[in-house]
């Protein structure tokens, strides 16, 4: 589900994305036009015709909410159910396993169709009835026999809207490094905007905000200098060589936004292998235990472990300061990598960690 998966990464009209407010990324700057402004307060008011812009300015237009969307994976779910909106679903991709959402959205994600445990092939994604397709990331090509992604023709064929989440999946081409969540708030605003959940959008990023501005308050003033070095060890990603989270990806913003310093915040784009000799020469005063969520929390806690382990046993890592000092954390790496509601909790997380007695 990384951006090496990804067959091309583009912000064009073939990649139309939630974002009615452009943000970070991909040619918008932060910059809101006439146009947008007024639809985004139409919607806010329930009103509708509603149009939301891709990166380029294209637009997509609602007449009116959607009744019958398909997620590509969990994270675009989780932000509908988040939202209110969960009953419009009609199928996911990459579901969520049973019991990693909490409590009181679990049932509700074990009601949704699973289309596919991966990517949902291009004639069932066609053939299964949605007025809007979410997805999260840019085009992908997995591999398994899966077929091409369908066309803008073959989505308007079948009378499917095609949007993304734009801070997720224009990232690798944001003209600037992401050290906020403005991205993240202006994709669930959009979806908000677009499911006439308006309301909900904005207690859900408001209580965002609270969360980042009490730790940005509590550390903020720390200098660059004194703030602990910070590496995300993606482990899923294979342990030959690593894979680091550049400044282009959301876990910038949140390890930013927490007090840390990425250990590689130099390298423009999203994601890029690196060697050990690498971290070696960074040598992270902490390091993430960025693992997959595996469905439990035992199991979680198992791959965790198995981190852990490799890191302490490895012999060009067991040196690391990070590892000789037991400074670890164990966050899941949806919550840090993929935009969301808990990228907010991640930041607080993180902060607890590194200023213990500052962040309450």
């Amino acid at each position: 589900m990384h951006s090496r998966s990804r067959s091309r990464v583009w912000c064009g009209t073939a990649a139309v994305v939630l974002g009615g407010l452009l943000v970070t990324g991909c040619g918008g700057d932060g910059q809101v036009d006439a146009t947008d402004a007024a639809d985004a307060g139409k919607a806010a008011s329930g009103a509708y015709p509603v149009s939301v812009t891709d990166c380029m300015g294209a637009k997509t237009t609602f007449d009116s909410a959607p009744k019958k969307i398909v997620t590509s994976n969990a994270s675009s779910l989780e932000l509908l159910l988040r939202l209110g909106a969960g009953e419009q679903v009609i199928g996911t991709g990459f579901p969520p396993g049973k019991g990693t959402l909490p409590d009181e959205l679990d049932a509700q994600a074990q009601k949704v169709q699973v289309l596919s445990d991966t990517v949902i092939p291009k004639e069932k994604l066609l053939g299964s009835g949605a007025d809007l397709y979410i997805d999260t990331f840019a085009s992908m090509n997995m591999g398994g026999g899966m077929g091409d992604a369908p066309t803008d023709e073959e989505f308007k064929a079948a009378g499917i809207k095609h949007i993304y989440l734009k801070s997720t999946a224009c990232a690798a081409t944001s003209k600037s490094a992401l050290t906020d969540l403005s991205g993240v708030e202006a994709d669930i605003t959009s979806l908000g905007q677009v499911t006439g959940t308006s309301t909900k959008a904005k207690e859900l990023v408001a209580a965002m905000k609270s969360k980042v501005d009490a730790v940005q308050k509590a550390v903020g003033s720390t200098a660059q200098d004194a703030r602990p070095t910070y590496f995300f060890f993606d482990f899923d990603a294979g342990t030959k060589q690593p894979m680091a989270v550049c400044n282009r990806q959301v876990a910038n913003a949140v390890i930013t936004l927490a007090g840390a310093r990425n250990a590689f915040a130099e390298c423009d784009g999203d994601y890029k292998q690196v060697g050990w000799e690498d971290v070696i020469s960074k040598n992270p005063d902490w390091i993430q235990l960025g693992v997959r969520n595996r469905g439990s929390k035992a199991a979680n806690e198992k791959a965790f472990d198995e981190a852990e382990a490799w890191l302490k046993s490895n012999s060009a890592t067991k040196g690391l300061t990070a590892v000789e000092k037991d400074h670890f954390l164990r966050i899941g790496s949806e919550q840090t990598t993929i935009a969301g509601v808990e990228n907010a909790t991640t930041v607080e997380t993180i902060a607890k960690a590194l200023y213990p007695g500052k962040v309450g």
